[in-house]
């Protein structure tokens, strides 16, 4: 039985859904540029939870949202609306931008073989359900309106330190020289913005009369009630979500509906790179077609995240990533004996059930401690599946049995060792390399691996 972390309790809970449906809901991306191998992370981490609900016997209804609405840049609700800024770079409309990447991000998903959502839902979609969530939240006495926007009143929600353990005290001591006079409260959030005369902002809709866009906590809250109507099961996101958006979903949604917004919470850690934060500035931005142009897949990758644990901070390097495209080859190669009916050398009596694996899996997704037991154990092409079916890396798409050419080629190049006409062998292997084949030559003969 499924084991996770919960981030509201901070404890290791097993998991009780309400109902017979899994109701999961995923923080999606922000679709104003090419989402980077730190994003594509946590998508992997949720995949597995995924997988490993339907596994166990569930039925999963899953909602991914995706950002398109132009925000301004901070939690602060100030700053460059990086839509705007992306469209003025780009020479684009915000909305061919939000289209573009948007794309991109679906075509990266799809590549890394993650389960598709059953509802990928864009937040311009929910603009008039927005506005009905900002009118119930003031109907409640829960928001207050300013020259720039509706705020939601963080002192009206008792339990709104709760989650994230603020020192909203702190907080309030702590506001900036700039801090919005106009708000009472320093932890106070916009959940509607109205554009002030002379601001870009392309992105617009009509409400109490002027014009204005969602603040962008509000969406995620919208979309949930929209879509499931009732307390979700499990809510994922980043641990930078914590202390400020997933706080403000929290609040948003007890005003508008009086009820817990999610029983479980999930959050993945970040990724870093070399050491360092991953940051324009340092250059370290890579995406998925940086890795490849480097030689590496995106199951490559895949594999390197779900080689650790989604709550542990993980250094990324490129050193650690050959590792993983590499182990991942030697997973494929053990295919590739069970086509020639060749048992895995090395304990070959330590056979495996595949429950054992599940069940590391079960514990909190230690996809590290599964991946660790399929490196010592001996599989067959069901366990195989099955492996594949829980961590989606293509093992068996990717590790086919050779064809007759190959197969013709291989008898070749045995009968010219026999003759000791190595010339002709080496030909042959060199041919046999077009096709992703080598040879391991062995005492106890001649073995064909994939490169």
């Amino acid at each position: 039985m499924l084991r996770i972390y919960n981030t509201a309790t901070r404890k290791l809970e097993e998991f009780k859904p309400y109902g017979e449906i899994v109701k999961v809901y995923t923080c999606g991306p922000t679709v104003y540029s090419f989402q980077h191998i730190g994003n594509y992370a946590a998508y992997i981490y949720w995949d597995l939870l995924i997988r490993t609900l339907k596994i166990d016997g569930f039925k999963v209804k899953r909602v991914l949202n995706f950002t398109d609405v132009g925000h301004l840049v901070s939690d602060g609700d100030e700053g460059e609306d990086k839509f705007e800024k992306s469209a003025t770079k780009e020479g684009r409309s915000v909305y061919e931008i939000a289209k573009f990447y948007g794309d991109d991000f679906l075509q990266n998903f799809r590549a890394l073989n993650l389960v598709e959502p059953n509802i990928i839902a864009h937040a311009t979609d929910y603009i008039e359900a927005d506005k009905r969530a900002v009118d119930k939240m003031t109907e409640g006495g829960f928001t207050y309106k300013t020259n720039d926007g509706i705020y939601y009143d963080t002192s009206k929600f008792p339990e709104y330190a709760k989650f994230a353990r603020l020192d909203l005290a702190g907080l309030q001591a702590g506001a900036r020289v700039n801090y919005n006079n106009e708000k009472k409260n320093a932890s106070d959030f916009a959940v509607w913005k109205f554009i002030q005369p002379g601001e870009k902002h392309a992105m617009r809709w009509d409400y109490l009369g002027r014009p204005g866009y969602p603040g962008w906590h509000l969406e995620c809250s919208t979309i949930i009630e929209e879509e499931f109507g009732e307390p979700i099961d499990i809510h994922t996101g980043g641990v930078d979500h914590i202390p400020v958006h997933h706080t403000n979903e929290i609040a948003q949604t007890y005003a508008m509906t009086g009820r817990e917004l999610a029983k479980y919470w999930l959050h993945c850690d970040f990724i870093t790179i070399d050491g360092e934060k991953i940051s324009k500035s340092l250059g370290n931005v890579y995406t998925l077609n940086d890795l490849a142009e480097r030689g590496f897949s995106p199951m490559d990758f895949k594999m390197w995240v779900l080689s650790g644990h989604y709550q542990g901070t993980r250094n990324f390097t490129f050193e650690s990533l050959k590792a993983s495209k590499q182990r991942r080859l030697n997973w494929r190669n053990r295919i590739a004996l069970l086509y020639q009916n060749i048992e895995m050398q090395n304990n070959s009596e330590k056979k495996c059930d595949f429950v054992e694996i599940l069940s590391a899996v079960n514990n909190n997704l230690n996809s590290a401690e599964a991946f660790a037991i399929i490196d010592t154990v001996n599989l067959d092409f069901d366990d195989w599946r099955k492996v594949d079916e829980l961590f989606g890396l293509n093992l068996i798409n990717d590790s086919p049995d050779i064809n007759d050419q190959i197969h013709d080629l291989i008898a070749e190049r045995q009968t010219a060792r026999e003759k000791k006409d190595f010339i002709r062998s080496d030909e042959i292997r060199a041919e046999l390399k077009t096709f992703g084949i080598t040879m391991e030559d062995t005492s106890t003969g001649s073995v064909w691996q994939y490169l």
